[in-house]
């Protein structure tokens, strides 16, 4: 069956005449004549994609697909018009009872990976060699920035309120910092977890804290970077 034959016959099931059904479809927000109607019944015209959707809610076409294909997916086909509405209440019935429903798909697991977590803390006051074998592998996910290749744990409170006493955080490895950044670093036989700043004629690692001064570079002492702290 031809779409306009398939228009007119369910305007003529639901008892409507062509005046009838473009009035349905004005109150329903489109601006359609029965002139509108009439073309589309005898297949002069086709309607939008809009008003397509709201013909069909219109004309009580709820198997779309099987009524205008007639393919065997259409389940109400066949049926008369008490059929169809007895097969969409139990439709209806099936979606509240919540039993049937589709459930989403499960999130896939977060992505793990595996980084050392180094025991001996960074000093954020006193300073505590960091090198050496005495860390852990710990499993880490979407938690810790992709960047990262190792954490510490801070003790001390010269970097609060930015970071605390026990506080772990990731690093990720790198030989050089800009000014600014807030890293780990090797100096004089300890390690800093400290932010980087220039002075009139010298570098320093600055700590947040104001009770704890700052520790100027000595052109004589090398200082290694070990890392940039990822936020």
């Amino acid at each position: 069956m031809k779409f306009g034959a398939i228009i007119a016959s369910r305007r003529r099931e639901l008892g409507l005449n062509q005046v009838e059904l473009a009035s349905r479809l004005t109150a329903r927000g489109l601006s359609v004549s029965n002139q509108a109607v009439s073309k589309w019944e005898n297949g002069l015209t086709l309607p939008n994609a809009k008003q397509f959707l709201i013909l069909c809610q219109t004309l009580e076409i709820d198997d779309i697909r099987g009524v205008f294909t007639g393919g065997g997916e259409g389940l109400l086909r066949g049926l008369d018009k008490d059929g169809r509405r007895k097969a969409l209440d139990y439709i209806q019935l099936l979606r509240d009872s919540g039993r049937y429903a589709l459930r989403p798909r499960e999130e896939e697991p977060a992505r793990l990976r595996s980084l050392p977590l180094y025991s001996l803390a960074v000093s954020a006051g006193t300073g505590q060699f960091l090198d050496g074998e005495d860390y852990e592998m710990v499993e880490v996910g979407a938690e810790v920035p992709e960047g990262a290749n190792f954490g510490v744990r801070v003790a001390g409170d010269s970097m609060e309120p930015q970071y605390h006493d026990g506080q772990t955080i990731w690093v990720r490895q790198q030989r050089s910092l800009m000014t600014g950044d807030i890293g780990i670093f090797l100096y004089d036989g300890s390690a800093y977890l400290k932010q980087l700043v220039a002075r009139e004629s010298s570098m320093a690692l600055h700590s947040l804290n104001p009770k704890y001064e700052d520790i100027i570079i000595s052109p004589e002492l090398p200082l290694r970077v070990l890392g940039k702290v990822m936020h």
